[in-house]
């Protein structure tokens, strides 16, 4: 989503927004729900969640500033793993 850059599925890292209407990242890749993949780059990341492509993809509003930093450390945990 950040840098349109086809990739192999275990290169990316899943977002669902759940029918919730929580969004988390999805480790197993088994979560229903809407879903968007993000690479697993930090760069790329930032770049999907300044520009809204993220919200846009999962079909809501905005995400919130203290969602959207929840959101980003999961994203970065995952990332570092």
């Amino acid at each position: 989503m950040g840098c349109r850059i086809k990739r192999p599925k275990t290169e990316l890292l899943r977002i669902v927004r759940t029918s919730d209407g929580r969004v988390v990242v999805d480790r197993e890749g088994t979560v229903p729900g809407r879903g968007a993949y993000v690479c697993r780059d930090p760069v790329c990341v930032g770049k999907a969640t300044r520009k809204g492509a993220l919200s846009r993809a999962l079909r809501r509003p905005p995400l919130g500033s203290e969602d959207l930093a929840r959101l980003v450390t999961e994203i970065e945990r995952e990332v570092n793993t």
